[in-house]
C-alpha cells in the first residue's frame, strides 16, 4: 500500500531497507522516495497516510513536514520522502547499508 501510495503521486527512486535484523534500528522498515518540489513531496506524504489508512486502517503515528524532506513514522514502517539533495546528503542508504535493500 505504501509503495503504491508513492507511485500514484510519482514518488522515484522508491527504496524500501529491511531493519529487522540491525539492532540499533528504530524501526523494522524504512521507505525512501524522493520529490521533485516541496508540493509533490506534500503530497506523497499524505497520499501515504491517506491510503494506509483507507487500506490497512491505520494512522500514522506522526508526520513530520518539511519542505525538503517529510517523514511519516508508523513506528515499525518509517517513510522518508526526500527531495533529491537532501537524500544525497543525508545518505540513509549507506548509514544502514547492511539492511538487505530492495528497489520498487
Amino acid at each position: 500500500t505504501i509503495i503504491k501510495a508513492i507511485q500514484d503521486k510519482k514518488g522515484e527512486g522508491v527504496v524500501s531497507l529491511d531493519l529487522k535484523k540491525i539492532d540499533e534500528a528504530v524501526s523494522d522498515f524504512f521507505v525512501l522516495c524522493e520529490a521533485q518540489s516541496h508540493i509533490q513531496l506534500k503530497a506523497i506524504a499524505d497520499n501515504v497516510a491517506d491510503e494506509v489508512e483507507k487500506e490497512c486502517g491505520e494512522r500514522p503515528f506522526h508526520i513530520e513536514y518539511g519542505d525538503t524532506w517529510t517523514l511519516v513514522d508508523y513506528v515499525n514502517v518509517v517513510v522518508h520522502v526526500f527531495q533529491r539533495e537532501q537524500r544525497a546528503f543525508y545518505d540513509l542508504e549507506s548509514l544502514w547499508e547492511d539492511a538487505p535493500r530492495v528497489e520498487h
